[in-house]
């Protein structure tokens, strides 16, 4: 383990160059740059809320809050997955010239896109004050959950970067798989629509857990449950040993495969 440690001290500064990198290649030759963050957020608030606020009624108080808040947590997750997938693929000359610990690629895809969850975080904030949404002190436990959804999108990530580089296919059909499990995660609609037989297969959606409790300290003045908290640890937990597990036993073969 000290080994390890000693490892990533010693690569750190290349992992905030891939950071830097990766943020400034997602809005090269932008003209607001890095402002798009939290300008995205925002105006997709806007759409969907005029389309689903009036023409599916949703009975939620301060709906576009509720919104934003569904779609930083899901969108996060998207992105982390999304473009860790081709990690290792999109640094392959690099990986083959020299030795570089692998799993850099994938924590720079990961911090990246959390700097961009800050920004919408941030968005989100502006929102309830606009809106004056009131502000209880359960926000300061929103690291929490912002924890979660970080370790389970690396878990996540991993995984489908190592297996990404084998099964190449697996890109294409990610975009169905996400497109899926966002209809099956209560971003944009309330659990209380839902009919009976559908509420517990979305329960086990674990981004589902994550998001209620992001809402509820965010929004409902609740503290997060110990039941909440313990079963978003397992899954996080599990899904990190998977990706971990995974990736390390695939690194090796990723100058073949590449």
């Amino acid at each position: 383990m000290t080994r390890y440690i000693q490892n990533f001290k010693k690569f750190q500064p290349l992992l905030s160059e891939l950071i830097a990198r990766d943020i400034k290649v997602k809005y090269r030759k932008s003209v607001l740059g890095v402002l798009w963050t939290l300008l995205n957020p925002l105006f997709m608030m806007i759409v969907l809320s005029v389309v689903f606020s009036n023409l599916f009624k949703f009975d939620v108080e301060y709906f576009p809050v509720y919104l934003l808040s569904g779609q930083l947590i899901f969108n996060f997750y998207s992105e982390v997955t999304t473009t860790s997938m081709s990690a290792i693929i999109d640094n392959g000359p690099l990986i083959k010239k020299v030795y570089v610990p692998k799993y850099l690629f994938i924590l720079a895809r990961t911090f990246s896109s959390t700097i961009n969850l800050l920004a919408s975080f941030t968005a989100l904030i502006c929102v309830m004050v606009a809106m004056r949404v009131e502000l209880h002190y359960t926000v300061l436990l929103v690291p929490i959950p912002l924890f979660f959804i970080v370790a389970f999108s690396l878990g996540v990530g991993l995984l489908l970067s190592a297996i990404t580089v084998k099964f190449r296919d697996i890109m294409h059909l990610y975009s169905v798989f996400v497109t899926a499990l966002m209809y099956l995660t209560p971003v944009i609609y309330p659990m209380s629509i839902l009919p009976e037989w559908l509420k517990p297969i979305v329960l086990l959606n674990p981004i589902t857990n994550i998001l209620q409790m992001f809402r509820n300290v965010m929004m409902y003045n609740t503290l997060p449950s110990l039941s909440s908290i313990a079963i978003a640890l397992i899954e996080c937990g599990v899904m990190l040993v998977i990706g971990l597990y995974v990736f390390y036993k695939r690194q090796d073969s990723f100058i073949l495969d590449i």
